[in-house]
């Protein structure tokens, strides 16, 4: 076979990662909590590298998402173009979410799109537990990375966090820890507002609420997450 490039099409992917696919890593990947119902068994260390080769082609990563399979899915969401994802399509990629590892993936093409939050909102709202924790990948990729967005928009997301604290779920309860922790660590004028939610829910007597303040409140409190806030000031 030859070398991955552009050229490739959504069957051509298939056929390398059915080839490198191994049972070992399917048996590692179930050991992390991943869904390995329909996996070929190659690592995001393959996966990765791949998908620079291959490059962003839109179309193909809608191809490769309808495959169902593990890893054409994860290669769908590094490939795809968000400046082509329509809201639509987002909705219905989160009703085929089954694995923490193929909501955080996407969630980073999803915050990508000009309307992220929108899908936060809405995902937030919805029961669904993968989707929900979908809405809060979002807002923890969102913190790090969207750069040019106003601390304000994280400021006003401090409610929702903090109004879904209480939700026992593992996927969900994780994901509303990662986002106040990551809205905290984001910049010295969020520090203070997350930390005072964080130590709000510390307080709670819901026990999942109480867990994820009191996560939030150590990295927050840290010093290295101190210093590191000073010098960005």
């Amino acid at each position: 076979m030859p070398l991955p490039d552009p050229s490739w099409t959504a069957d051509a992917i298939v056929a390398h990662l059915r080839a490198i696919g191994t049972a070992e890593n399917r048996a590692g990947m179930a050991r992390f909590g991943i869904n390995t119902a329909t996996a070929l068994g190659v690592g995001n260390s393959d996966l990765r590298p791949l998908a620079r080769k291959v490059k962003c082609n839109h179309e193909r990563a809608l191809v490769l998402w309808d495959s169902g399979i593990r890893e054409a899915r994860l290669m769908a969401a590094f490939t795809g173009e968000p400046k082509k994802v329509t809201i639509d399509q987002c909705r219905r990629w989160a009703g085929n979410f089954d694995s923490w590892e193929i909501v955080d993936s996407v969630s980073d093409l999803f915050a990508d799109t000009p309307f992220w939050r929108e899908l936060v909102d809405e995902f937030a709202a919805d029961e669904r537990e993968f989707v929900r924790r979908t809405a809060f990948a979002m807002l923890a990729w969102a913190a790090v990375h969207l750069k040019k967005e106003p601390d304000a928009t994280f400021v006003s997301y401090l409610p929702l966090v903090e109004a879904h604290a209480g939700d026992p779920r593992n996927f969900v309860r994780k994901a509303v820890n990662w986002a106040l922790r990551q809205i905290g660590k984001r910049s010295v004028g969020l520090h203070g507002p997350a930390l005072a939610v964080a130590e709000r829910l510390a307080q709670s007597t819901d026990k999942t609420a109480r867990w994820i303040g009191k996560d939030a409140v150590k990295e927050l409190s840290d010093v290295k997450t101190l210093e590191r806030l000073a010098r960005k000031a």
